[in-house]
This record gives structure tokens, C-alpha cells and sequence, in this order.
């Protein structure tokens, strides 16, 4: 995943219900703030909720399907709520907290759970959902 906004779909066990957890793995450019491997990975279950989140690449689709126009790189997609996220702005939660995927349109109550990487050269590890 040599690319920018290159992703890979993969399942991580649910440490809590041992279930497993569709997620999606995505790199970012290199100059995105706070994120010294480059790399972000999150759940594609929609927080509080019964939907597949959606990562979309295709700009003309966040128009048509969301009517989010101010778009400029990739965002994921709630397409129950219509809400987008955008990977490369952090969110700031109760607690103190400050996780990837800001919502910038929308109404969820909360970005993606991220998922802890451990990245060391060509390996990616997922750890635990966040």
C-alpha cells in the first residue's frame, strides 16, 4: 500500500463478543497530522447502528449520494444517516479523547471505532479496536 488513500478490506475478532469485525484499513498521505505511520484503520460497523460504513473514493459520488460537495480526497460514508467522515481531521470526545474520521456532515453521535496498529516496515498489525 505504497499509495495515498490506497485501502484493504480485512475482519479483526471483536475482543468483547469474539465476533468478526468487518474493517478497513487505509493509507493517508504522508503530511496528515498525528499520524506518524501514515496509516489509519477502522471498523466498517457504523457506531451505534446496523450499517456498513463505506469508503469512498469516488468524489462524484459523495455529491450525488451525500450532498457533500467540499470533498477533495476520499471520506468514509454512513448511507443510513448520510453522514461523512473525513480520515484525515481528528475528533475531540468526551473524556478528552481524540480519535481519527471527524464527522464533517451528518448526525452519528461519533466517528468509526479506529482500530491500534502496529506498523514496523512492510507489516501492519491490527491490535485491538479503540
Amino acid at each position: 500500500m505504497a499509495q495515498p488513500w490506497s485501502s484493504k478490506q480485512f475482519y479483526i475478532r471483536d475482543g468483547l463478543t469474539g465476533a468478526n469485525v468487518p474493517a478497513l484499513l487505509i493509507r493517508l498521505p504522508a503530511n496528515s497530522a498525528s499520524q506518524a505511520s501514515g496509516y489509519w484503520a477502522l471498523s466498517l460497523n457504523a457506531p451505534y447502528g446496523d450499517c456498513q460504513l463505506e469508503y469512498i473514493k469516488d468524489l462524484a459520488k459523495l455529491k450525488s449520494d451525500y450532498d457533500f460537495k467540499a470533498a477533495k480526497h476520499p471520506m468514509v460514508g454512513n448511507p443510513c444517516s448520510r453522514t461523512v467522515y473525513d480520515p484525515l481531521k481528528l475528533s475531540n470526545l468526551p473524556g478528552d479523547v481524540w480519535v481519527r474520521g471527524a464527522i464533517v456532515q451528518g448526525s452519528d453521535l461519533r466517528p468509526p471505532l479506529g482500530i491500534e496498529l502496529n506498523v514496523q516496515g512492510k507489516n501492519i498489525q491490527a491490535i485491538r479496536m479503540e
